[in-house]
């Protein structure tokens, strides 16, 4: 390989030659376009951590709303409980009131069923002792005279 010193002499002036007019125009457009591209580049980072701050937040929000939905919901469950077990034991109250009345319903008619009875037996009885007595004394007595005389008498008895 020869080198010739004229053809690198003028090769070296030219490459000085074209580099300065480079970086005279175009350094500037060059500069710029890189700085043009260092802000968008930087405005799109901004504008994702915004972005990110921004979904941060509504995610708190969120989670917030859902907490305060969660005890609402635990608070109608429970109003709702409640309610129930108050409508349960009212309708036991009426239940135990209903019971009562029946069974105090049902009491009176066997004191009345019982009286009804006592008052048949003793009628019947009064009449079986008024019979009894005709056959053994053989005559007929006064029947209302006697009857009376045997009503007192049993009407002294106790009531049991």
């Amino acid at each position: 390989m020869n080198v010739d010193p004229g053809l690198m002499i003028w090769t070296l002036i030219t490459f000085f030659i074209f580099f300065g007019l480079l970086t005279k125009f175009a350094t500037k457009p060059i500069m710029a376009g890189l700085k043009k591209r260092e802000d968008s580049i930087k405005e799109s980072i901004d504008n994702a951590e915004k972005a990110n701050m921004d979904a941060q937040k509504l995610f708190k929000e969120s989670q917030e709303k859902i907490r305060t939905a969660q005890q609402e919901m635990m608070g109608i469950v429970n109003k709702g409980r409640q309610q129930a077990e108050e409508i349960i034991r009212k309708a036991l109250d009426e239940a135990e009131v209903v019971k009562k009345q029946k069974i105090d319903e049902a009491v009176r008619e066997i004191n009345r069923s019982k009286d009804n009875a006592l008052k048949e037996l003793r009628g019947e009885v009064a009449d079986l002792v008024i019979f009894a007595t005709e056959k053994i004394l053989d005559e007929t007595l006064d029947k209302e005279k006697h009857y009376k005389l045997v009503q007192s008498y049993i009407d002294k008895l106790p009531n049991n």
